[in-house]
């Protein structure tokens, strides 16, 4: 059998190609971080053409991908696509990016990463950086059942058959469930992340079912029982994605540039990619093509047909991007530069083995890596290596994929910094315009940015402009990238001191199309379902447009003190859909409460005095028992994030001062032992809030005042301690930021309370143990993280 050579090379995404899959000959699909899912459709030519057409358009990274095979009601068949914002949306292959979605699917509390279908189309299942895993039924487009079990982020699922789903967890373990979510068997013993997960054919070789791959570079086939059949060896680095070839043999891809097809035990052909990561792969089982997709925006084609092998000077471009690319050191490895074998040796020496790699010095003094392919029998260029201030050898993890440099960019006073990933090899701009558009941050930042990477790491790539000159031509620059004004001085550096928190903290994103339409599409089903009693009439729905338009245009922009009217209807509407509407319904309704706080103290000013149930909106919220019903996190999720944005006005600081005794109630009774990583965060964060009101200058200095924030500190100290007891007790293992987030804010809340000294101190340190607590966490997996450890050890200064 032939090797793989490129068929096509598909450009148009403007950011990394996080997912493809290849449903049939006639089209294929990607999923960008630049919000886009297109679908690209091959026309009736040799090599074959696609033509690219826009399926979405969103502002989150799109992750994850699968298609739901046609239908009477869906003759095109389905697109499926799961996104940072957490939502799934389904589209028809065909439809345009301004028509509606067939169904949105909300439920995950984070990025969806992990998207298959069931063989026949009865069921989709999800995975999420929310430790969750989600079964939702075809046309009632709802949650059928949570799998349950996982505590971590469910990077990889698997539909195997029509009862089983196979899930693969940030912990370490593979799951076998049925479908109706009873856990069937537990598979241990695997030392490191599982990203992905494939079916294997029937009769496999092997004799297994289906295989897992994971961040220690290995690929390991099961049988449905548990047992391992066969270990691949051969990755460099993280495997991100895997499929089966209609043969039985398998692909993978990942952190190490390359594509890799396996069979007979080993690794038969390695396809080096003139990127940085290889993020997905998947195959047409009709023709035995293979997709990819990859951080250099481009998604290819590969077959071993000649007949779809792209022209000569086609291939002859990719194979010469290849030798171009720049390898950082660390990825090359150790090796002493002066006794490195000369070119000579290529001619001389033969590999062992496919994917072999041998370093090359060149009589200019470069080194350049070479690659074995044992099809071909001759050593491929795949780059030159190139040496920087970060080569020292140690990569650091940022959302699951390592960098050569992991950095803490303060954006704010008084806010916790925010990391960025940077690898050598990669254009400083690209890097920070990608930071600020993930972070939702003004582009007016991208040159401080910039420079600020440049600075931490006085690294530039081959071929790369240098970022720290500054074009003092006109306000664009070179590039046309914004200056503002005459300001070119860089980003200060991180701050040395995080405690204490000085600033009230916020959660403000938020998709407000998608909100809207999903509260729509509730509607219609309650109107469906006879309950028009508890359903909106058109005007409403008018009145709900127009609070959501309100929303989107103060998005960025400081609180309104006096709002228009339509805020007020609208805020009425969002109430009676809290307290009226079912649970299961509810979800979009306190999106938009929360948002609404976020933008007008209209809400921390509200209240209701014409019948029994009065009061204001935290009374309110109280009756719908949204904070103990835990069965439904992503509600109390909502609910607390509502509480924290009330810190962002002096009206809702002033609620949230005189209700404290409430909200402490009605928060700390179970959130705090919660293990649902969204709703850790939004409560850590109206702990930290809270630490802020209670720390802030200027508060009375009457004996009662003091007496009374005394209280309330050693109040709050102890639903602090109970996290960071728990986090302690049960660590993650391989944490990523997202797993830590609640613990870095609990400790930012517990060292701003210690600034208090006296009382507090002593509480802390004699009477809760909070020393030996903090201790146990910097000793364990994530006191790897720096962050962690930086405000551990304020938080130890204070403790003496």
């Amino acid at each position: 059998m032939g090797d793989f050579k490129l068929s096509a090379s598909l450009a148009g995404h403007d950011d990394d190609v996080r997912a493809v899959i290849y449903p049939n000959k006639t089209f294929l699909v990607s999923a960008s971080r630049d919000g886009t899912v297109r679908v690209w459709d091959a026309q009736d030519q040799q090599p074959p053409n696609f033509d690219p057409n826009v399926l979405s358009t969103g502002s989150k990274s799109v992750n994850s991908l699968t298609f739901l095979p046609p239908t009477s009601a869906f003759t095109n068949g389905l697109v499926v696509s799961g996104s940072q914002d957490s939502l799934i949306e389904l589209r028809q292959r065909g439809s345009s990016p301004e028509a509606n979605a067939e169904a949105l699917l909300l439920g995950h509390g984070h990025n969806v990463c992990a998207l298959d279908v069931e063989p026949s189309g009865q069921w989709v299942v999800s995975g999420g950086w929310d430790a969750q895993c989600r079964v939702w039924s075809v046309g009632k487009w709802e949650t059928e059942v949570v799998l349950e079990g996982h505590t971590a982020s469910v990077w990889a699922v698997l539909a195997w058959d029509s009862e089983t789903v196979i899930t693969g967890c940030a912990d370490q373990l593979v799951r076998i469930y049925h479908v109706s979510g009873k856990l069937l068997r537990t598979i241990k013993g695997i030392p490191d992340v599982i990203r992905a997960l494939c079916k294997l054919p029937k009769n496999h070789s092997s004799g297994g079912h289906f295989a897992s791959a994971s961040n220690d570079g290995v690929i390991r086939l099961w049988t449905l029982d548990g047992n391992r059949v066969g270990e691949l060896y051969g990755h460099d680095s993280f495997i991100y994605s895997l499929s089966s070839l209609p043969t039985g043999e398998i692909v993978s891809c990942g952190e190490d540039r390359t594509l890799k097809i396996w069979g007979g035990g080993g690794c038969i052909q390695t396809i080096t990619h003139p990127a940085v990561s290889v993020w997905s792969v998947a195959v047409c089982q009709e023709t035995g093509d293979i997709v990819s997709g990859s951080s250099d925006r481009i998604v290819r084609v590969f077959t071993r047909s000649q007949d779809r092998q792209a022209d000569p000077a086609v291939i002859k471009s990719f194979e010469d991007a290849v030798k171009g690319m720049a390898i950082a050191k660390q990825a090359a490895g150790d090796f002493n530069k002066e006794k490195l074998p000369g070119p000579e040796f290529l001619q001389q020496k033969q590999g062992t083995k496919d994917g072999q790699n041998v370093m090359i010095l060149e009589p200019n003094g470069d080194v350049t890596a070479h690659q074995w392919s044992m099809n071909e029998q001759q050593w491929i260029t795949i780059g030159t290596v190139v040496e920087g201030a970060g080569s020292s050898g140690v990569k650091e993890t940022l959302h699951g994929k390592e960098y050569d440099y992991v950095i803490d960019v303060d954006v704010e006073d008084g806010k916790p910094p925010l990391k960025l990933g940077y690898n050598m090899s990669e254009n400083v701009h690209d890097v920070a315009r990608r930071f600020l558009e993930q972070n939702e941050l003004p582009m007016t930042y991208l040159e401080q940015v910039a420079n600020f990477i440049a600075q931490n790491t006085k690294q530039t790539s081959i071929g790369a402009p240098q970022p720290t000159e500054v074009d003092d031509s006109g306000p664009w620059g070179t590039g046309n990238r914004y200056r503002p004004g005459d300001d070119t001085r860089s980003a200060s550096p991180p701050r040395q001191k995080i405690l204490p928190q000085k600033e009230y903290l916020s959660i403000r994103g938020g998709k407000l199309q998608a909100i809207q339409k999903k509260l729509e599409e509730l509607n219609d089903q309650l109107i469906k379902d006879r309950q028009k009693d508890l359903s909106l009439n058109p005007s409403d729905i008018e009145a709900l447009r127009g609070l959501a338009a309100f929303l989107e245009e103060k998005a960025t922009s400081p609180p309104v003190s006096s709002p228009p009217a339509l805020v007020s209807r609208g805020v009425d509407l969002v109430l009676r859909m809290v307290t009226d509407w079912p649970p299961s319904h509810r979800l979009p309704a306190l999106d938009l409460l929360r948002l609404s706080t976020a933008a007008t103290p209209f809400i921390a000013e509200f209240s209701i005095s014409n019948d029994d149930d009065g009061g204001n909106i935290i009374d309110v919220l109280a009756r719908t028992g949204v904070f103990a019903d835990l069965d439904r996190p992503n509600n109390a999720m909502l609910a607390v994030r509502t509480l924290a944005n009330f810190f962002l006005t002096e009206p809702g600081r002033a609620l949230a001062d005189a209700d404290f005794d409430k909200i402490q109630s009605l928060t700390s009774a179970s959130i705090p032992n919660t293990t649902n990583r969204p709703l850790q965060t939004a409560y850590t964060t109206l702990l930290i809030n809270y630490s802020v009101l209670i720390t802030t200058p200027g508060k009375s200095t009457s004996p009662s005042d003091q007496e009374k924030s005394l209280d309330r500190a050693l109040t709050l100290l102890h639903p602090v301690t109970t996290i960071l007891t728990s986090a302690a007790t049960h660590p993650t293992t391989a944490p990523t930021p997202t797993d830590t987030e609640p613990l870095y804010r609990a400790l930012v809340a517990l060292g701003t309370l210690l600034t208090l000294g006296g009382e507090v101190l002593e509480a802390a340190r004699d009477v809760l143990g909070v020393k030996e607590v903090v201790e146990n966490l910097l000793e364990g997996s994530a006191g790897g993280e720096a962050r962690v450890r930086n405000v551990g050890a304020e938080i130890g200064r204070l403790l003496g």
